[in-house]
Parts: structure tokens; sequence; C-alpha cells
């Protein structure tokens, strides 16, 4: 197939197909009839065979798009047809697509080159497990031609490239889709791995090698420079490569080196880097070679070319050349492993000692970019020493600069780290110059190294000099933070991402200088407690008589980095002690008020504590400043306030006194019998002052609420103090009867009300803890009772107060339901229950509020779901009652009928609320359905007359009318809507056939439509759905009962129109989609559990719709083939005609194959 000799009448054929693709390419840049011209496009490659008219396009077109796009016919027909073309087919295109891109290596058209390259390099993979070794080699043979050179320069880079893409086919993040299984991918990448990969990098590796000379010599650029380049980008593709294939290895003992490689989960990083790891095999080519001091050589020749023409910093040439010397510092792992323990540690110092180069001395470097010259070397170095950094110990990473300079390499990260904060101050712009990037890859660098050590004792694996340069750049940090903090004080713009950041924005660089600080811990401590002291006293001198604005910018980003370095964030988990404040400091627990994180603490607590006083407040204590001590009382607080963390009073009789004495003292000192409890009245009553005393403070709110009070009431442990506190009592008094809170923002009320609600966690009796959520939360059902029942309330609820009073009361109903648990349920189920009906009463006045109408239904969802697992018979049935009456409450007055008089906007927003509010009713009805699944009561819900899946199907009935198919396209109330579907046809799959036809229809509709959606979720489960409807009907027949009767059967309509049952409906659609549609092959295994009782059940179909295919099939060969794949689909195996495991195994295996077999050709029909 690489060339062939058309007749005339072929010819002109030929010729007439090629006029009419390039007139097609042609029509589409000019936007000329761009829909038919691209039909005209699509229409080749769907073609059967369209092999020879491609080969002529390519051969002859003078058009560059029409090669292009022949070149993709050939990929999409190959790909498709690939069962069933002949071995020689199959080689022959590949031969014919490398033999082209040798051919035509000098063409100006690129991009063509690269497409038909990367149609041989898919054409390749997909028949690479059918090859064998020897058809693989005759292959290779052509490229190996090609990169020896032996056919020019032009020629040499065609077959790089070529190799670059074969690479890139082969790798599964850059592979591309053949609608074949994973596994098929997965061996294609392990057999490459292999046998070839290596091949592959000595092939492009001896390529750059021979033309180097040539470039070094030339004093401007030769065309052996891109052969170079392209060579260059081969070796760091595979040096990316991600190495599975060197288990062999895995038994070996682990080095120094070994033991420093680190891919840390909870690591503050803002850079990536790829850890090489190709395994022993690999030494001779990348260590034993010679090849590093090649590479560095070729760079340092080139560095003095820099201002010649054709080479600069950034050019392809240098920049590819660096960017392959920085991955050779990431190489780590078995390839090292020899009788020479000392090979890594060189290897790791001759790339050092040429990239030193690049950043040093750090003053000048960083002057000359300052003055115009290329960041680019620079970055790359902070990049190769981060990459060092990942795979070395601490103490190795600082030995290896002092072979070639007096400090180690610690000391001079430091220098650099300087300089580039330095720059980074001095330049003070909003966009995100050289010495941002620099700082965060530096950052990480010093994350890379102190992460490890972290967990473990400083001292053990920090070199001192490293522990010093440490302590230094922090203090330099340090410094440079308070004077940008300052310096923003008047700054009146207010926009600059680094000036004034949130706390969660500047949480990841804090968090990297707090490691640094760790590591010297007992230096950082007292210099922090210096300046926040220096800070305080400057406020307390200066108060009323000069501008604090200043002072109180510095003490906020102070508070913030203390913050960081006492305490970890402990997402998900209660945070401990960090590490280094348990070990470095020795500390007696009687002298407890001397250890220097206790000062530190305390002297923050007592300055904070000095807000309560008003003229305090008024003249210190800005929102600004009240927002960090908030979110470090938070921070704080969730490590050592009366930490649960009981170690320290067993270290004294656990023999390790010494190394624990700095925890005990932190932990007794501010435990709940020294210290604790009143340093919690204290932050207590910090809280309500910032919840009534800065009105309209949002931010500082949401942070009182959302993190200091709702960490407080995590814990237990400190509940069974708080709720002993009259300043907690304070709180709740001031929350539930007066109007102090009313003006906090509703989302902050639910929080607040959550909150105070899990408190009575803290009461210890039943009864007590009852008492005090109704007391707490009492007044909100009175008042909403009594608003409900005013005769004039239709007219006064529009009022903007009462309008705002019954959102805050709705919103601090939903945060105490969504609190409740075991101890409290009763009081919160006997508080909804008081006001059901007066919610109905909400709902009916408020239904053009569609604000009120989401906050109804989100409590009604909220309180349900906290509920309906513990209530008894009676109760649940008057929980389903209500819950009925809403659903047809809120269906009866057409809440969520959308106009089509809206403008466009309006009609945007429509949407928007009835998706949020029939979202809502979803997750109610899904809450009424765990009824089923867990239940707590003593008694059966069925004796109340309560069946849960009627009443589900009630509510499906009630507001799947509602939901459109436009506003299934929304992602969130899709998913719900087909998760609560799914399951109720999985679970009570004999429910359906008692619905009337027009719910029913409706359904069948909204399963149809997922069947076709685009995410593979929605597909799976609507098929798993299928598979429940279908196994349902088949074993109930099978017993002599009718499963979905009528349904199944079909049905005739008021005009003598039939509608098939369902099952046949869904085995034509299914056939139809898994035949001749597209979709995710990871849907294959459930689509063929939904196939299988769907073909049991309507057997006589499905074997009207096999022949249906065999006879549409008018080549011979290929109906054969198709029908013994149909018959092999349902025999092989063994395949039964039951429903258990097994079958269902065989069943998808024969599916598999099946798709495989006949699914390309079926496509070209």
């Amino acid at each position: 197939m690489q060339g062939f000799t058309p007749t005339d009448a072929d010819l002109a054929q030929l010729q007439s197909t090629m006029r009419t693709i390039e007139l097609a390419c042609s029509s589409i840049q000019m936007h000329i009839n761009p829909g038919a011209s691209e039909s005209v496009i699509l229409s080749l490659g769907q073609s059967s065979q369209p092999y020879k008219t491609c080969q002529f396009i390519l051969e002859n077109s003078q058009v560059p798009t029409a090669k292009f796009q022949a070149a993709a016919a050939i990929r999409e027909a190959a790909i498709r047809e690939w069962g069933f073309l002949s071995s020689d087919d199959k080689r022959g295109l590949i031969s014919f697509c490398l033999c082209y891109v040798m051919q035509h290596a000098s063409s100006p058209d690129g991009y063509v080159q690269a497409k038909v390259s990367s149609v041989a390099s898919q054409l390749m993979k997909r028949g690479w497990l059918e090859f064998v070794a020897a058809e693989k080699e005759t292959l290779f043979y052509q490229v190996n031609q090609a990169i020896v050179g032996i056919h020019g320069v032009d020629v040499q880079f065609a077959g790089i490239k070529f190799l670059e893409s074969l690479v890139s086919e082969f790798s599964p993040s850059t592979s591309s889709a053949m609608s074949l299984p994973r596994e098929f991918h997965e061996q294609c990448r392990r057999s490459l791995e292999q046998d070839y990969l290596k091949t592959f990098y000595r092939w492009t590796q001896e390529a750059a090698s021979n033309v180097t000379n040539r470039i070094v010599e030339s004093n401007s650029a030769v065309p052996e420079v891109k052969v170079c380049t392209a060579a260059l980008d081969v070796m760091l593709q595979i040096l990316n490569w991600d190495f599975r294939c060197n288990t062999s290895d895995a038994k070996l003992n682990l080095n120094v080196f070994s033991a420093g490689v680190r891919q840390d989960g909870d690591s503050p990083r803002r850079s990536e880097c790829h850890l090489v790891q190709p395994g022993s095999n690999w030494r001779d080519v990348l260590i034993l070679s010679g090849h590093v001091g090649w590479l560095l050589s070729l760079y340092a020749a080139l560095r003095p070319k820099f201002s010649c023409e054709g080479y600069w910093l950034d050019c392809p040439i240098a920049v590819s050349a660096r960017k392959l010397i920085v991955q050779f510092c990431s190489l780590t792992g078995t390839v090292f492993h020899s009788d020479d323990e000392k090979l890594h540690e060189r290897h790791l110092l001759q790339l050092l000692s040429g990239i030193i180069e690049w950043v040093d001395p750090p003053d000048a470097v960083a002057k000359a970019i300052e003055c115009g010259k290329s960041d680019s070397e620079m970055l790359d170095g902070c990049r190769a020493l981060l990459a060092i950094a990942n795979v070395t110990t601490p103490y190795v990473f600082d030995g290896l600069l002092k072979s070639m300079r007096p400090i180690g390499t610690l000391n001079f990260l430091t220098m650099l780290m300087s300089e580039v904060i330095k720059v980074l101050m001095t330049s003070n712009t909003e966009e995100e110059t050289w010495s941002w990037e620099a700082r965060d890859i530096l950052l990480d660098t010093w994350a890379a190294i102190l992460m490890p050590i972290n967990t473990i004792n400083v001292n053990a694996l920090f070199p001192s000099e490293g522990i010093k340069a440490a302590a230094n750049l922090f203090g330099f940090i340090v410094e440079c933070e308070l004077r940008m903090a300052s310096a923003s004080a008047f700054n009146d713009e207010g926009d600059s991402d680094y000036l004034h950041a949130s706390v969660s924005a500047m949480d990841e660089r804090l968090s990297s200088y707090a490691l640094i600080a760790r590591a010297s811990i007992d230096v950082s401590i007292p210099f922090l407690l210096r300046l926040f002291s220096e800070r305080v006293a400057r406020l307390s001198q200066g108060r009323g008589i000069i501008d604090l604005t200043e002072t109180m910018e510095e003490l906020y980003s102070l508070l913030l980095i203390i913050g960081h370095v006492i305490a970890d964030e402990g997402e998900g988990e209660m945070p401990l002690v960090p590490n280094a404040i348990q070990t470095q400091f020795v500390v007696d627990v009687a002298e407890a008020d001397k250890h220097p994180v206790i000062l530190l603490s305390s002297s923050i607590i007592k300055f904070a504590e000095q807000c309560l006083n008003p003229e305090m407040r008024e003249s210190v204590f800005s929102p600004r400043l009240m927002e960090s001590i908030i979110w470090f009382l938070a921070r704080w607080s969730r490590t050592y306030l009366m930490s649960s963390d009981e170690i320290g009073e067993k270290i004294l009789d656990s023999g390790h006194h010494h190394e624990h004495s700095s925890k005990k003292a932190l932990l007794s000192f501010f435990g709940e019998h020294n210290q604790g409890k009143p340093v919690l009245d204290i932050i207590v009553r910090i809280s309500l002052i910032t919840l009534a005393s800065y009105p309209g403070e949002k931010d500082l709110q949401g942070l009182t609420c959302y993190q200091l009070l709702h960490s407080l009431v995590q814990q237990k442990h400190i509940c069974v103090h708080l709720v002993t506190l009259n300043s907690w009592h304070e709180l709740a008094t001031a929350f539930s009867t007066e109007n102090t809170l009313i003006s906090l923002d509703t989302t902050h009320q639910r929080c607040l009300a959550q909150t105070l609600v899990r408190s009575a966690s803290g009461i210890r009796n039943s009864e007590a803890s009852s008492q005090y959520v109704r007391n707490l939360m009492g007044h909100i059902a009175t008042y909403i009772l009594e608003m409900s029942s005013k005769s004039n309330f239709k007219s006064i609820a529009q009022q903007p107060n009462i309008l705002h009073s019954v959102s805050c009361m709705l919103e601090r109903l939903r945060g105490a339901a969504s609190a409740s648990e075991p101890r409290t349920q009763k009081a919160i189920y006997e508080l909804g229950f008081s006001v059901m009906n007066p919610v109905l009463v909400l709902l009916e006045v408020y239904k053009h509020e569609s604000a009120v109408v989401y906050l109804l239904l989100k409590y009604v969802v909220d309180w349900v779901d906290g509920q309906i697992t513990y209530l008894e018979a009676q109760e649940t049935a008057a929980i389903v009652n209500f819950c009925m009456r809403l659903l047809q409450l809120y269906s009866s007055h057409n809440i969520g009928k959308i106009s089509l008089s809206l403008s466009s906007s309006l009609l945007s927003e429509a949407k928007t609320d009835k998706y949020r509010d029939l979202r809502a009713l979803l997750q109610l009805l899904s809450s009424l359905c765990s009824k089923d699944m867990i239940d707590f009561s003593s008694d059966s819900i069925e004796t109340q007359g309560t069946n849960i899946s009627q009443v589900v199907y009630l509510g499906l009935h009630i507001i799947t009318p509602l939901i459109s198919m436009d506003l299934l396209k929304y992602p969130k109330l899709c998913h719900d809507y087909f998760s609560l579907l799914s399951h109720m046809l999985e679970v009570y799959p004999e429910t359906l056939a008692q619905l009337n036809s027009e719910a029913f229809a409706h359904i069948l509709g909204t399963l149809d439509f997922g069947l076709h959606h685009q995410d593979a979720d929605v597909v799976s489960k609507c098929l798993r759905a299928l598979q429940a409807l279908a196994s349902f009907h088949y074993k109930e027949t099978g017993s002599g009962n009718i499963g979905l009767g009528a349904h199944a059967v079909g049905l005739k309509d008021s005009s003598g129109n039939f509608h098939e049952g369902l099952l046949s409906r869904f085995l034509r659609s299914l056939l139809q989609l898994l035949l001749f549609e597209d979709y995710s092959s990871d849907l294959i295994s459930v689509a063929a559990d939904a196939l299988l009782p769907l073909i049991l059940c309507e057997q006589g179909l499905y074997q009207r719709l096999a022949n249906e295919l065999i006879e549409r099939q008018a080549n011979p060969t290929l109906r054969s083939r198709l029908a013994n794949a149909l018959h092999t689909l349902t025999s092989a195996n063994q395949l039964s005609s039951s429903l258990d495991r097994i079958n269902y195994q065989r069943f998808r295996k024969n599916l598999s194959s099946f798709l495989i077999e006949v699914r390309g050709f079926l496509r070209t029909m």
C-alpha cells in the first residue's frame, strides 16, 4: 500500500476528490459555507478504506491543509477498520507514512510533516501487540538510518521528531484515544519501556553528540542546531517517562540519597519536580557514558555564543540543554546502586559545578536581569537546586558546594533567596515578575530539605551551618515582610495581591516560611517575641498621639507569621504541637511560664484581650487587625488549648522526659487544670465583641463563626468547659433573645446557630442538653409561629425588615437542624415539628421570593436528613405527610415555571432559581430514602401504613414535570436526579410499574437523556438503573410473576399508536450506543451488565436486530465476521441464561471482545 499506479479512470476520480477536499479546506479558511465544507472533509475519514485517495492527496496536492486532512483521514479510517485490514495493509500504511515524512523532510509545511509522523506513531501503536519483533525491527531500521544522518540533516531531524511523536503516543498521559481498553495502552507502554526506550535514548544521544563539534566550532547558527535541539528534547521527554519496569531493583537496599527522595503530600509546593527513576539497567547510558559531562560542555560552549548571530540565552538549543541538565539533577534510585557509594554524589557535584555559574554571584545575576538580561537561566538554576534538594539529605546537599566554594550549599541558598526577596520587595509590582517565580521555587527547595525533618529531631539531620543559615534567612524574610506591611499601610489602591492578600491566599508562602523558622526554632521564637513586643509597646506609647496604621499592619503580618510557625493547620484532623517545638526546648513543667512559646502565646492573648476595652478597641483594634487576631486564636487553640493529646501525662513513665518536656509544659500550661479555662473565656468574649461591635465586617465575622467558634465546638472536651462559662451563656443569650446579632449576614447566623447547638454535646445530662437547645432555639419557633399566624402577614411580609427577620430565622433553624446528634435529636425534632405548618404558610406567602423559598427548602432538607433515621413510625408518618404537602404546595403554585416572555438575563436567573429549588427537593427525597437503609427506631414504619418507596415515587411524580431537559444540563442537578433515580430503580423496581403512564413516560425520557449524556458518571447511573429494571423483570417473569407488567410489553395510546415496552426500547438504544456512538471505554463493563438482562428479556428482538445488522453489511467477508461475532457474544466463555456474578463477568469479556472485533467496520456502514 506504499504506492500504486492508478488507471485513467482511477486517476480522474482521485483528482476530482482531491480538488473537492482542496476546495473545502480553502473555503473553511475563507469562512465560506464552513458547515458544508466541514462535512466534505469529515466524509473523507468516514468513508470505507480511503487510503489510496488520501495517499494521492498527500503526494500530489499543493494545498497543505488538504494534505493535513488527508493524513487525519488515514488515521481515522485505519483505527476504525484495523480489525479487518490485512497485515500487509497495516505495515504498508505505517511504511507509507514513514517514507513520506523522510522524503518530504525539507518541506516548509512542518505541520503536515508533524501530522503524518503522528499518524505513523498511532498506527504503529495500534498494531504494536500484533507485530512480531522482526516486523518492528524492519520499521525501526528506516528510522535509525534517518537518525544516524546518512540521508542529510533534514531527514535526520525528521527521524528524531518521529521518535518524539512515538514516545508521546506510548506515554499514558499523552496517548490518543483508540476506543480500546486501558490494558492495551498499559501493555504497549510496558513493552516500549522494556524493549525500546533505552535504545531510542541512545540513538538520540549519539545523534546529538555527532553534531556537537559542528555547532561548537561555528560562530553562527548551522543546520545541525535543529537536529541537536530535537535530540535534546527527545532525551528530556524520555527522562520524563513514568518508569515502572525497574521492579527487580526494588529489593536493593536504599542508600543515603534514596532516603532523601520524597514526594510529600502535605508539602506547601508550588513548583513541579519530577523524579527520574529509570532503574539500574540505565546506568551505562546515563551515568557511565560521560553523557552528563558532554551535556555540560555543550552548554558551556554555547554560553559565549549568546551574542553571536542565531544564538541567544533563550534560543531553542539553549533552553533544551538547560531543561535536560535540570532533569538530570532529578535522577535518583537504583540507577546509582553500584559498588561505588559516591557515584550519586559525584554526579550531582558535576552538575552543580556547571549550574552554579547560572546563579552566582546572586547580586550580580539579579542586577543583570534587572538591566534587561533574560531571567530564564537564573530560574533554571533555581529549579536545578530544587531538583537536587529532592534527591539528597540536608547533609549531602550542604556538602556539595563546599568542594568548590568556601561556603556550603545551604548558606548559598540563603544568599540567593535573600537577593531574590530583596528584588521582589524593591520592585513592588502587582505583576508576577521573575523574582516571584524564583522566590516560589526557592521556597519549595527549602520545603524539600526541611519537610522530612519537620517530624524528626532537627539537630540529627540538619547541619549546624544550615541551622544558622535558616535563622538568618528567616530573620531577613520577616524584616522584609514587615517593611512591606508598613509600606502598604497608606496604599490607597488596595488591590495589590502581595500587600493585601487574604490569610488563605498567603497560606502557601507563610507555610514555607514556617518550615524555615522551625529549622532554627530556638532562635526564631525569641526573635518573633521581640518583634511582637516592640510593636505592642509602640501601640501603647503612641495611642492617641501618632498614626498607628503602619504598626497595626506590621502586627497583622506578624500574627500570621507567628501562627504558621507555632501551629499547623491540621485541616480535617487535630494538629499536634510541631515537632521542632517539642524537641528543641528543654523546659521543666514547674517553670512552664518561661517556655518561649508560652511567653509568645501569652503575650498575644494578653494583647488580644485588650480589645474588650471600648477605648482600646476604638483606637487600636481595627477590623483588619482583629481578623489576624481571630485567625491566630483559631489556629493556636486547635493545637494548644486544652489539648486532648494525653501523651504529656505519660512521658515521665515512658523514659522520654527530656525529649518531650517541652510538649508536656505547653499542654499542661494551657490545659484544663491550669490556664486553659481562663484563656477559653477570653476567646469567647473576644468572639462576642467581633460579632456585636464590628457591624458590616463580614470577613471578620466569618472568621469568627466559621473558624474560631466552629473549631472550639468540634472538640467535646472543650465543650464540657465551654457550656459552663458565663461568656458562652452571654453569647447564647445575645443570639436567642436579643437583637444584637440580628444584623449578622444570614449565612453567619446559620453557622452560629450550628455552633451553639453543637456545644450542647458538652452537657453530660441528656435532658439538660435537650433543654439547652429548647431555650436556645425556642424563641425562633415562637417568632415564626406568631408571624405566620398574623392576620395581616401577607400584607407586611414584603417589608424589608420582616423579610430579613424571616430569612435570619430560617437560616438559624437550618443551622440548628444541621447540628443534630443523638443527644439533641429529640429537641430538634420538636423544634421542627412545631414549625411544620408555619413553614407551609411561609411557602405560600413567599412563593414569588425565590431566596426565601430556597431557604425554606434547604431547612427542610437538613431537618429531615438529621431526623429521619431516628424517628418512630408515628413521627415518620408525620414527617412524610409534611414533605408530601410541601412538594404538592411547591408544584401547585407553579413555583419554578419559567415564562418565555422573560428577557435572556431574567430567564437565566429564573432557571438558576428553579435549579436550586429542584436540587433541594431531590435531596429531600434522597433523605427520605435513607429510612429504608438506616433505621434506629424501635418499630417498623409499615405499622403506620407508610411505604417509603411509594412516598418517594409520589414525590418524583410531583416534581419530575418541573425537571426539563434544559435544567438537566445543570451538572449538580443532573447528578442528584440520576443518583436518586438510579437508587430508586435499583432498590424499588417493582414500584415503577405502579406509576401512571405520564410519570412513567417522563422517567423513561430522562433515562434516555441520561444514557446519552456527556458525563460518564450519569451514563453509568442510567445503565445501572436499566440493569436493575431488566434483571428484576427477568427474574420475576421466570418465577411466574408479571414483573414490570404492561410497561415491559408495550401499549397503544389513545390514538391507536403502539409504543414499545421499555425493555425493547432500551435494548435498541443501548445497542445503538455501543456500536455506533462515542463513549468512554470505562463504561463497557457497566453497559455489559445492563445489556445481558435486556437480551435475556427480549431475545426475539435481539435476534431481529442482529439479523438486520448482518443484512445491512454488503461485504461478504465482513458479514460473516459480524455473524460469528454476534453468535460469540451470547455463547462464548460458557455463557448461560442466569444472572449471577460469574455470568456477568463472562458477558463483560464477551462484549469487550465483540466491540473490538466489529465496532470499527460497523461505523463505516
